[in-house]
């Protein structure tokens, strides 16, 4: 196994694939280095000397500069370099060439989707449950306990058998140490609907108090979500006199797709009169609704259907070098095949920002991401939360010193196609091709919009271990390292950890990747997230959030 990797030619760092010793003299592409200091597995150690104010390159890049003199073989940490990264423009635009990679042997395959009147494909079938006000978040719950049960979607009780057992162990008066936890496996109630995934139920906070614009973007978001492929239909729950009003919803639904012709049910508590009115209705309606899309069924789509959003969280050292380069040569082939990548979380784009202006195929799609990249930075920068506060305390302990330098290894995961569409929040995919979608960095916040926008599968890179998924798209797990695989088994789908280790490829493991994807968009692999109930959702309020 490899002990150190060096990323760009141009690099003045290299990554320590193991931990290495002080005084570990290392031999690497004809030079020796002495380290100076202890070298944690992901961390990184410099090729040169360099003294206070000198910038230093990962990536082919700059991504910081230093505090203080570092010695050659000396470690990067956050007391000798700081985040910078270089400016960026139109006038900097350069032609941009790409040679994608073969992809003859996905061109011409297909998957087996949900196709929608309008042209588009889910690769999954939910009924929707949307409230447009934190006030019927209660009543969602209700309807959630009732269907679940009865209609076989309920998760295993192995949680509360335990409890059970505890209780009893207090009751009898038994040592409650020596109650053990133990995975039951019981007869789970089988679906009654046998072609629809699940129903979903998205509460939120908002609707009504904050601003209006909260409320607008909130409308805008749920219609996303009923738009969505996945989706057969919607049942809206309203209260009657928040500011995000039921017609304001399918107002939006509408404007976003004109073509729109799924089912619609609405409900207002404040005309229906008892909470048993309104929730048993809601109840009786949607079930007649669900044995109608029940009748849909899976047929063959053309990969070019395939939306696929990328995305990293929990990220660590090796996240730049294994999982993510992965997950972007698969993003690679899907494009070369005529289908859609979808990348999001502007503040860990911070020190690329030149890389994809030059990749957008037109001065009008660079533009729009300048001016979106330009406004979220200033907005946090005036809230005193710069893109350069971006990494997080797990990050800085596994190496992502700066943000520059987490947001080169983040950039990856889009592979390096010309970036065809920049989408702004909730704004919908129409374009082959990458497409860049402005989000934050939080993980939930940025699957919620890059499903918004239309993914309807989404591969997450983590290196630390993220449990989280998405109420209506498919979120595949994939682990950048060995330890964290083996660690963590229920929330990792693929493991990377191979690359490191030197036994696969970056290009086989993209491959592997596609094929894993073009069989969860079928059905075929029921990803962790989904398996566990991983419903993550958290509308973004267009304030500071990295």
């Amino acid at each position: 196994m490899k002990t150190t990797l060096k990323v760009h030619p141009q690099d003045d760092m290299i990554v320590a694939l193991q931990d290495l010793k002080k005084g570990t003299e290392i031999h690497f592409e004809g030079n020796n280095y002495i380290l100076q200091d202890d070298i944690p597995a992901k961390h990184k150690f410099v090729t040169k000397d360099f003294e206070i104010g000198e910038p230093l390159k990962m990536y082919g890049v700059v991504v910081g500069k230093a505090t203080q003199p570092i010695k050659k073989g000396g470690l990067i940490h956050t007391e000798n370099l700081k985040h910078a990264s270089e400016d960026y423009s139109i006038e900097k635009k350069i032609p941009y060439q790409w040679t994608a990679p073969d992809a003859s042997k996905f061109k011409n395959r297909t998957f087996l989707g949900y196709h929608r009147n309008d042209g588009s494909v889910g690769t999954a079938n939910y009924w929707l449950f949307v409230p447009t006000v934190f006030c019927e978040n209660r009543n969602l719950e209700i309807i959630k306990e009732a269907f679940y049960q009865e209609l076989g979607y309920a998760q295993p009780d192995k949680y509360k058998d335990f409890t059970k057992d505890l209780v009893s162990a207090f009751i009898q008066n038994e040592a409650i140490e020596k109650v053990s936890f133990q995975s039951k496996i019981k007869n789970q109630k089988s679906k009654i609907f046998s072609n629809i995934d699940g129903i979903k139920f998205l509460t939120h906070q908002g609707g009504c108090g904050g601003t209006r614009q909260d409320s607008a973007v909130l409308s805008r978001l749920l219609a996303a979500y009923a738009d969505h492929p996945n989706v057969c239909g919607v049942t809206i729950m309203n209260l009657g006199c928040e500011h995000l009003q039921a017609e304001a919803l399918k107002k939006d639904i509408f404007d976003r797709n004109p073509k729109f012709d799924k089912p619609i049910l609405s409900f207002s508590q404040q005309k229906g009169g008892t909470e048993e009115t309104v929730v048993s209705e809601a109840i009786k309606q949607t079930f007649v609704q669900l044995i109608e899309a029940n009748k849909i069924e899976r047929k063959p789509a053309s990969i070019t259907h395939l939306k696929l959003g990328v995305k990293c969280g929990g990220s660590d050292g090796f996240s730049g070098i294994s999982a993510n380069p992965a997950l972007g040569y698969a993003a690679d082939l899907l494009v070369a095949s005529g289908g859609t990548v979808m990348m999001a979380e502007f503040p860990e784009l911070n020190g690329v920002e030149q890389e994809m202006v030059d990749r957008s195929v037109s001065n009008e799609v660079a533009n729009k991401f300048i001016h979106l990249m330009r406004s979220y930075s200033a907005q946090a920068e005036a809230a005193g939360s710069g893109f350069y506060m971006n990494p997080s305390p797990g990050n800085i302990k596994d190496g992502l010193i700066t943000d520059a330098i987490k947001s080169c290894g983040a950039a990856r995961k889009g592979g390096f196609s010309p970036v065809t569409d920049v989408l702004d929040y909730t704004e919908k995919s129409t374009k082959p091709g990458l497409n860049l979608v402005c989000t934050p960095g939080n993980d939930v916040e940025a699957t919620t919009g890059k499903t918004a926008s239309g993914a309807n599968v989404i591969c997450f890179t983590t290196g630390l271990g993220t449990p989280t998924g998405n109420p209506i798209c498919p979120v595949v797990k994939i682990s950048t390292n060995n330890a964290l695989a083996l660690r963590m088994p229920d929330i990792i789908d693929i493991n990377t950890g191979s690359i490191i280790t030197g036994e696969k490829s970056i290009q086989e493991m993209g491959e592997e990747i596609l094929e894993f994807v073009l069989k969860v968009a079928s059905g075929e692999i029921v990803p962790k997230a989904v398996q566990l109930g991983q419903d993550d959702f958290i509308p973004w309020k267009r304030g500071v959030s990295l």
